[in-house]
């Protein structure tokens, strides 16, 4: 059964429209617009997104803000820290305060400051200076911040608490030429003149340490450290290659001395001269002027000293190096201290040499020299003690050389297993040294004459007694006196021979027996090394300095800054930026 389909009424054809009311038309009209504008979603999203909008603008403009003002304040810190630092240079003329206030009005910053302190005495300065970073903000207005402000604090220190310097100084005999060691002493005299004016008493100490073919030192200072005996006419020490690899040289480590001889000169015996003395040109100095001068504080002392050292011999860099380093190692603390005893030392320093973490207080090293590393003479253990086979009697000065014993009967008296020896000044071959005995000589008498010419003659035999006495020569005292050349030629061969002679004493003894310069290269590196592990601050000058010890310089180097390349009257200059180096600069907030 299909259902039923309602069908719409429709209107009679003809019949009139019936009229709607009005009020009924206008309710339903305003209805509908109201039920329109409920339903329209279209338009949320604008009103979110200028939300959104405005949120991303204000914080971007905090941002903006801020950015300028850590800016600002920035620079200004900046400003601040040139300018304490400025103000607390010790080379400063002018007001602290003034140089301060100065930085800021030049940076447009004067109304920033606030206050400005300065500490000072002749040895430190402390500036510390106070402002304000303030700027007006521009986006932040908007949430009611209408200005940004901070304090801000710089603080420079320019001090000199605490300064131990080693004054290493080539004295070889190249520093004689071109006004070399007179420049070097207006330098030097001038650096220690620097150093005292900023320095309170007792808070600088300087040693100086002049090196040639070896390094002197005073013989108070050697005899506190365990040192061989073999000779006591001068005082230096000979370095194994592995005591360069520290600083340190203890009291109770064993120490060579190294033997007082002469290794240039050609013939020179001392022993012939009156008084005796000894030979002219020793690889250990014993001129009191080229020795070691060990923590010294008072100006006077030390310039008079700089101004009467002398150049002349080799060139041992590495040496130089070694006792500047000592001299700043704790190791040698108990040395002083027993030159403070002795009153050779100020007590100032009885805590010197500091120890190593002691950060108040600064190590220094300014090595100086013209040349490179050259040829260090030494003896070989062999002629370092014991007899050297001569004797020699002062009072008669007479030489007797000991060649063992007599199996070819040299001395004529039918003995053979007896000690033999020449006489040489006598040109008499003998059981015993002249002076301890007595001898047959055989006088020439003339029996016959003719015409005034003796034609015959006759010989009577003596007892003859030696005068003066003998005294045996050990190897330290025959080098002392007498030149390698001298002992060969004059002494020994017209007993035993010129081949032999020169052989023993002359060529394998002295002549040949030398440390290089590669070897003290190496040795030099790994002391510089060795120092600079320890925090100790090198600074180096080349003086006219060949190509190869300007490298060498360059590695002792702190850095490339701590590197002076001088000639002429520069070298003051060298020294005079070392002294305000030195004289330490930091910022401490």
């Amino acid at each position: 059964m299909r259902p039923l389909k309602r069908q719409p009424r429709r209107r009679p054809s003809g019949a009139p429209r019936l009229p709607v009311p009005a009020r009924a038309t206008a309710a339903q009209s305003g209805n509908g617009a109201l039920r329109r504008f409920v339903r329209n979603e279209g338009g949320n999203m604008i009103i979110f997104s200028l939300y959104v909008m405005v949120i991303v603008l204000m914080f971007g403009g905090i941002g903006i803000d801020l950015m300028h003002y850590e800016r600002d304040c920035t620079e200004l810190q900046n400003t601040l820290d040139r300018a304490t630092l400025a103000a607390a240079d010790l080379d400063q003329p002018l007001d602290p305060e003034t140089v301060v206030r100065d930085y800021l009005a030049k940076s447009g910053a004067t109304g920033s400051l606030t206050k400005v302190t300065v500490d000072e005495s002749e040895s430190h300065r402390t500036v510390t200076a106070n402002a304000t970073c303030s700027m007006p903000t521009q986006f932040m207005q908007l949430s009611g911040v209408k200005s940004l402000s901070a304090p801000l604090i710089s603080t420079a220190e320019e001090r000199i608490d605490g300064v131990e310097i080693s004054l290493v100084l080539d004295v070889s005999g190249s520093m004689n030429s071109n006004s070399k060691l007179y420049n070097l002493k207006v330098a030097a005299k001038d650096f220690v003149d620097t150093m005292v004016d900023n320095t309170e008493d007792g808070n600088l100490s300087i040693s100086v340490v002049p090196y040639a073919t070896q390094v002197s030192t005073p013989r108070s200072f050697l005899d506190k450290f365990t040192i061989s005996k073999e000779q006591e006419f001068s005082n230096c020490v000979n370095f194994d290659g592995e005591d360069f690899s520290s600083p340190a040289i203890h009291p109770e480590q064993s120490l060579k001395r190294t033997m007082h001889f002469d290794p240039w000169s050609s013939r020179f015996d001392g022993r012939q001269s009156t008084p005796e003395r000894t030979v002219t040109q020793p690889v250990c100095s014993e001129d009191p002027s080229r020795e070691i001068m060990v923590l010294e504080k008072d100006r006077t002392k030390l310039k008079t000293y700089i101004q009467n050292l002398s150049a002349q011999g080799n060139t041992s860099i590495d040496l130089g190096m070694k006792w500047g380093a000592a001299l700043l190692d704790p190791s040698v603390k108990p040395v002083i201290s027993g030159l403070i005893e002795d009153g050779v030392v100020s007590s100032d320093f009885s805590d010197r040499p500091k120890p190593y973490a002691a950060h108040e207080t600064l190590k220094v090293i300014v090595l100086m020299t013209d040349g490179q590393n050259t040829a260090q003479y030494y003896l070989p253990e062999a002629f370092r003690e014991g007899y050297s086979g001569a004797s020699w009697n002062p009072e008669e000065k007479v030489y007797s050389v000991y060649d063992g014993l007599d199996t070819e009967d040299r001395d004529g008296d039918g003995i053979t297993d007896e000690p033999i020896y020449y006489w040489v000044e006598l040109g008499r071959w003998q059981d015993h040294p002249y002076g301890t005995g007595t001898y047959e000589a055989t006088t020439e008498i003339c029996t016959s004459y003719w015409f005034g010419f003796c034609i015959r003659y006759d010989y009577e035999t003596s007892t003859v007694t030696e005068g003066g006495y003998s005294v045996d020569l050990s190897m330290g005292d025959i080098f002392a006196k007498t030149t390698p050349r001298s002992i060969a030629e004059n002494i020994f061969a017209p007993a035993i021979g010129s081949s032999a002679a020169n052989s023993k004493w002359l060529y394998s003894g002295t002549r040949d027996t030398y440390v290089s310069t590669t070897p003290k290269n190496a040795r030099t590196r790994a002391i510089c090394a060795a120092a600079k592990a320890q925090g100790v601050i090198v600074y180096t000058i080349g003086f006219e300095a060949p190509t190869d010890s300007r490298q060498l310089l360059k590695y002792c180097a702190s850095s490339d800054s701590h590197y002076f390349d001088v000639s002429g009257l520069e070298i003051s200059d060298a020294f005079s930026s070392i002294a305000s180096s030195i004289r330490k600069l930091r910022l401490t907030q």
